[in-house]
């Protein structure tokens, strides 16, 4: 196996390529896309940390298995955003999983710019609304869920959307346009508990 640096330098189909002729090639993609596939899942999902490490080792595997199949056409970050959306789903009819509390980093700044992006009344807090944005996310149907995380946390672009969604583009700012609506509703709903 070559030196990681050399690596450093390669974009996806490069490393995807070199995968294909070299198995241990592979670890250089798994170690590109780890840590952000893992938090992708653990967002989406709220499952411990350790069964979205099992969840991801499925994710890598069905990768692996698949990589022939890939088109180099398209986005392989979208390819593999999807090939763990599909596993998500997948290990949530198995489970038949309730949610529970999702686990994210207030201090994160997309977690700002979805803020931002709602224009929300300058009334509410912006700590208030730090404390509370994972436990409204947490309430909002999963399909709203799922696009302002793609959108604003994991900052997928509309294409990406559609493409690890599997759904149209028009459709991507639909549900974004209802899951900011719905993020509101649920801020103000919840605002009224207080």
């Amino acid at each position: 196996m070559v030196e990681n640096e050399q690596f450093s330098g390669k974009n996806d189909i490069e490393l995807v390529e070199m995968s294909l002729k070299d198995q241990d090639n592979f670890l250089y993609l798994i170690e590109r896309y780890e840590a952000k596939l893992l938090r992708y899942i653990r967002r989406i999902t709220n499952i411990a940390k350790e069964d979205a490490e099992d969840l991801l080792q499925e994710v890598f595997l069905k990768v692996y298995l698949k990589l022939n199949d890939f088109d180099r056409d398209l986005k392989f970050s979208s390819w593999i955003y999807r090939i763990t959306h599909n596993e998500v789903i997948s290990n949530h009819r198995k489970l038949k999983a309730r949610p529970q509390s999702v686990f994210l980093n207030p201090e994160n700044d997309l977690i700002n710019n979805l803020v931002a992006d709602l224009d929300l009344e300058k009334s509410i807090e912006m700590s208030l609304l730090r404390d509370n944005i994972f436990k409204i996310l947490d309430h909002l149907e999963i399909k709203y869920k799922e696009i302002l995380i793609l959108k604003f946390l994991e900052d997928k672009n509309y294409w990406e959307i559609s493409d690890i969604l599997k759904i149209p583009m028009g459709t991507v700012g639909t549900l974004i346009n209802k899951g900011k609506e719905k993020f509101k509703e649920e801020l103000a709903r919840q605002k009224i508990k207080l």
